[in-house]
């Protein structure tokens, strides 16, 4: 986890915030991450990360302050998209959160490449 986060915080220009979060007890709480201080526990059924949890899908979002609930832990963030991550059993497990300081930052390109790395964690 720690090194694709860091190849991908790395190498993406526009890669502003680089991270997993981890369900724990019911807890969606910070895990590996490259960037700004992150927020530790994100309120259950708020912010990107947990509609990609509830709908099973990841989710991109142009602009997070046009988004309903959004977290805020960087106010420099201005775009964010939110891969599931699944084990073996094919359960969400947490979700990789990476955020742009720029508007409409991703698109679909990111999401098949995202999902496909994610890909490679799901094997632990």
């Amino acid at each position: 986890m720690v090194t694709l986060l860091a190849v991908l915080h790395h190498k993406m220009d526009y890669f502003f915030w680089t991270g997993f979060y981890l369900l724990q007890d019911g807890k969606l709480q910070v895990g590996p991450y490259q960037g700004s201080l992150a927020c530790i526990n994100l309120a259950k059924d708020s912010g990107v990360c947990w509609a990609a949890i509830n709908s099973k899908k990841t989710v991109i979002v142009e602009d997070v302050e046009a988004f309903p609930g959004h977290i805020a832990c960087d106010s420099r963030s201005k775009s964010e998209v939110v891969v599931p991550l699944k084990n073996q059993n094919n359960e969400i497990i947490g979700v990789l959160d990476v955020d742009s300081s720029e508007l409409n930052s991703f698109d679909e390109i990111d999401v098949l490449w995202l999902e496909k790395i994610v890909g490679l964690v799901n094997n632990f």
